[in-house]
């Protein structure tokens, strides 16, 4: 089964490199014109379009731009001159420390708070989660961004910096807490109600009231029965969450101005930087590959009906 979702993952990978680049391709302006101004002569235009391959057959254009992926060479930033993978390593490793940050934190908190109100099904407990989590789910991230500022940096309080411009990210730690905070909240309800419902799907299951019939305590029912019967699906709902914060975190680095691969995205579409844009946007799509790969022998190893169901 892993093999077929590997060779399916190779396919959409190489559909989501068209789209990329066809995409790209039909932004507005001239990305000679763009790099050179205004005041450029015809001759310098044609000379920085042969040197850049912007004209020409597409096709050729697009097999040209996937043999120097596949090489990892994703060309030279048209607004800064400087090689994409030099300037995006460091934006990269910036994005993956604030979206490991959130997930290390996110997801035992959802996890803990899913479970614990699947076992006190209907207490205060599980009313204030649920409302908690249909109201945030409600809110997009830019905005639970401004208010966790408007509350911690700048009018309610001044405790924290309401910007993230420092890189490395590390070097000035407190910088992290506001953005972490921000895809924290974004995506802890999803995770906490598929844990719930999973859980209480499981709890309420033949095997489970047996285990209880039996006298075995509810402690061990929940840790030994119980437990191992969510990790499938709940790993699912965990992997689509991680490879949101691909996605999601764009739109976060660009509230608090974060050094990462969001920011970076803002500044090549403007800039009709498409050499960058065309990396981050294949940095996405395989982190949400990988995340899911990941997430299907998570759930192949823990459910055995899935892992022998193709053999």
């Amino acid at each position: 089964m892993l093999v077929h979702r590997l060779l399916t993952a190779i396919v959409v990978l190489l559909l989501v490199s068209v789209s990329i680049y066809l995409a790209t391709q039909v932004l507005p302006g001239d990305a000679a014109q763009a790099i050179l101004g205004r005041e450029a002569t015809p001759e310098r235009l044609a000379a920085l379009r042969e040197r850049l391959h912007l004209h020409g057959d597409p096709v050729a254009q697009y097999f040209f731009w996937l043999a120097s992926v596949i090489r990892l060479d994703f060309g030279v930033s048209l607004a800064t001159g400087a090689p994409v993978a030099e300037l995006l390593a460091p934006k990269i490793g910036n994005s993956l420390v604030l979206m490991a940050i959130a997930t290390f934190v996110g997801v035992p908190f959802s996890l803990l708070v899913g479970i614990v109100t699947a076992c006190r099904r209907d207490g205060q407990l599980d009313s204030v989660v649920t409302v908690f989590s249909l109201v945030i789910t409600a809110l997009p991230e830019f905005v639970v961004g401004m208010l966790l500022v408007i509350v911690f940096a700048t009018t309610v309080w001044t405790v924290l910096p309401a910007s993230s411009t420092a890189s490395p990210v590390l070097a000035y730690p407190v910088q992290l807490i506001l953005p972490s905070l921000t895809l924290v909240i974004a995506i802890a309800p999803y995770i906490m109600r598929m844990t719930q419902a999973t859980m209480i799907e499981v709890l309420e299951s033949d095997y489970v009231q047996h285990a209880r019939l039996s006298g075995v305590r509810e402690s061990t029912v929940v840790l030994r029965h119980a437990l191992i019967n969510i990790v499938g699906t709940v790993s699912q709902v965990i992997a689509l969450q991680m490879a949101y914060l691909a996605g999601g975190v764009v739109v976060v680095e660009y509230v608090f101005g974060f050094p990462g691969i969001g920011t970076a995205l803002v500044d090549a579409v403007s800039n009709r930087d498409l050499p960058v844009i065309q990396a981050i946007c294949l940095f996405i799509t395989t982190f949400y590959i990988v995340i899911n790969l990941l997430a299907d022998a998570v759930t192949a190893i823990a459910n055995p009906r899935v892992r022998y169901a193709n053999r």
